[in-house]
């Protein structure tokens, strides 16, 4: 039987791929929903590919439009409520969740409790509410899948090891388009220069954050929440070729890593596929002509964003929401040449500094932290401008 999925923001760079992933093992996966927030053009044409019927905007304005360009028999729906109730429906099994920032949040809490598989990329959500997700989790609903690269590595590294045999967790980073930037010659670069990674082709958020090591930083919090590790067992290295996504070092010295071709099928085909490994039709490393492997310590002046994740994986509680929240507005900001990239970490640290830390307990609370951090993130910026 087939395993039934849907694909919750499948016009991004992660979406497009899942798409991918899925006309490619068509005989294992049925596309019950497509999900994206207004791009419906392309939400139209992956529902002939995936001759997919439910199909849903969250931006409700453009609605109307899905409606016209939307193939014939078609069910359509619009809002936050529409995602929520496709990622809870009764006939999915796999809800994979890539939709950019923290509007996944409320769809992936709504498909744990409806128990299903999670294959999440959007790291924001456990950075904002991953005490939230985890008591979710421990109560018995529904399973996470990480989607990341580098937490797909340390799933698959830690795949029945007994985790008080973990040492550290180790995150990979490419460097991002700054790699080989001198620091002080960083506050001369424009967005531009930050969408030119080197090895992965992203979307634009997530390329800048890859520039400016937020995304990083992100990782490191989402790694802490995700795998249930202290902020000292997690450390972060460079590693421009991109071939390992992350590895894992045991308490007996021994250490297990994951290595592909730099491309995200990878993770998401086993997200969707575990625990068996199928044939997607993926590049293979050629160990004969692969090269050299490089490694090197992470310059934790140049990118201070490093810094700020061990302090908010350390903090806790709504700290990493309102870390999260003030890039998001920032590299809003740096995208239209308001601030320059250096100004992006003050700001982070600027609202993180200013922020009275609360225990997680809700969702309101999560929500409140990051509305406040929204707010105070663009009042910084104000007084740059």
């Amino acid at each position: 039987m087939k395993k039934r999925v849907v694909v919750l923001g499948s016009s991004g760079s992660i979406g497009k791929n899942t798409v991918r992933v899925l006309e490619r093992l068509s005989d294992i996966f049925e596309t019950v929903g497509l999900a994206v927030n207004n791009s419906v053009e392309v939400l139209a044409e992956q529902a002939v590919k995936l001759n997919c019927k439910n199909l849903a905007v969250a931006d409700a304005s453009a609605y109307g439009k899905l409606k016209s360009l939307a193939p014939a028999g078609c069910q359509c729906s619009c809002g936050e409520s529409a995602l929520v109730e496709m990622a809870g429906r009764s006939d999915v099994d796999i809800v994979v969740c890539a939709i950019v920032g923290t509007g996944g949040l409320l769809p992936v809490l709504a498909a744990l409790r409806a128990n299903k598989r999670v294959a999440l990329a959007s790291k924001e959500v456990m950075v904002m509410a991953g005490d939230l997700v985890n008591a979710e989790l421990d109560a018995g609903h529904g399973e996470i899948i990480p989607v990341d690269s580098e937490h797909s590595a340390i799933f698959q590294c830690l795949d029945g090891c007994e985790r008080d045999s973990v040492n550290k967790l180790i995150i990979t980073a490419s460097g991002g388009a700054f790699r080989d930037w001198k620091a002080e010659d960083l506050i001369k670069a424009t967005w531009r220069d930050a969408l030119k990674h080197p090895v992965w082709s992203m979307g634009s958020k997530i390329t800048i954050d890859s520039a400016t090591l937020m995304n990083k930083a992100l990782e490191i919090v989402e790694a802490g929440r995700l795998f249930r590790m202290d902020a000292d067992k997690i450390d972060v290295i460079i590693h421009p070729q991109s071939l390992i996504h992350s590895m894992v070092e045991f308490t007996d010295g021994s250490v297990m890593a994951q290595l592909s071709k730099p491309d995200m099928r990878f993770a998401i085909q086993y997200a969707m596929t575990y625990p068996q490994r199928v044939d997607g039709g993926l590049e293979k490393l050629d160990f004969r002509t692969l090269g050299k492997l490089e490694f090197a310590e992470v310059d934790r002046k140049k990118y201070p964003s490093v810094a700020m994740a061990y302090a908010a994986l350390r903090a806790g509680g709504t700290l990493p929401a309102v870390m999260n929240a003030a890039n998001e507005v920032a590299v809003d900001a740096f995208c239209r040449e308001e601030i320059n990239l250096p100004q992006i970490w003050a700001c982070v640290s600027e609202v993180m500094q200013s922020h009275n830390v609360q225990r997680l307990d809700c969702l309101e609370t999560a929500v409140n932290a990051d509305a406040e951090a929204r707010l105070r993130a663009a009042e910084y910026i104000k007084k740059l401008i």
